[in-house]
């Protein structure tokens, strides 16, 4: 039996070491950690190792489960999958965990929560921008990545994951700027 603990931040400039430290002192002899978006499963390669390796009597655990995804059917699919592999699922924050009787049902429910805290935060931003529209002062998102150094670099024949680890940025982001129209 081993518990793998599975950390998760959703953006590059995001801090794992909370969940990691937290995880290590639950007794979890391997964890698994990824800077990728909660909203959707794809993408998530350390995730579907996690659950690939699982085994009976393994346990999964996430310090929030949140940090296992913010969709609610996508939580689930998860946590039936470690069940078809004999495994159990635990968050430590509130601390539920599929060995009990009543886990199934508390975190169900808490995967309803924690989608909807998800669309009440896009409602809310979506709000926010619409009246900085009205207002005239909405500028849009600031940019993270030099436009003009990724042109430099792909100028020089640097390749696209050289570009990105350069910059501390997506492959998705040096392709999104090589693509937009130049000029």
């Amino acid at each position: 039996m081993a518990r793998i603990g599975y950390a998760r931040v959703s953006t590059l400039d995001q801090d794992l070491e909370l969940q990691v430290t937290k995880l290590t002192a639950e007794g979890c002899s391997i964890i698994r950690s990824e800077k990728a978006s909660g909203s959707k499963r794809e993408g998530r390669a350390e995730l579907a190792t996690i659950i690939d390796f699982l085994r009976p009597n393994d346990e999964l655990v996430v310090t929030r489960l949140d940090r296992l995804g913010r969709d609610t059917r996508d939580v689930l699919n998860v946590i039936h999958e470690c069940e078809q592999r004999g495994a159990f699922f635990t968050v430590l924050d509130p601390h539920v965990s599929t060995r009990g009787e009543m886990g199934h049902l508390v975190l169900t429910v808490l995967g309803m929560v924690a989608q909807m805290e998800r669309r009440f935060i896009k409602e809310r931003q979506r709000e926010g921008i619409e009246r900085a529209k009205s207002k005239g002062i909405y500028q849009g998102g600031k940019r993270r990545v030099s436009r003009a150094r990724v042109l430099e670099l792909a100028a020089a024949k640097v390749p696209v994951s050289q570009i990105a680890d350069k910059l501390s940025c997506s492959r998705m982001q040096v392709y999104r700027i090589l693509g937009e129209p130049q000029g």
